[in-house]
């Protein structure tokens, strides 16, 4: 369930749910810098994360 809240999140600001979830990191800056290319691509990305790692605990 959370996991589906997390992706609809990511549809409208994929950029902030990448920060909630991973902090500014790598992951945080790309997604951004795709956000501000193209829109596609980064909900693609945040998407991604979301699927493929386990967040059961949000990391600093």
């Amino acid at each position: 369930m959370r996991k589906i809240l997390w992706l609809i999140a990511a549809f409208f600001v994929p950029p902030v749910v990448v920060a909630l979830l991973e902090g500014f990191r790598f992951h945080f800056w790309l997604n951004l810098i795709l956000t501000l290319l193209f829109v596609v691509p980064a909900i693609i990305h945040a998407w991604f994360l979301i699927l493929t790692r386990d967040y059961e605990v949000v990391r600093e």
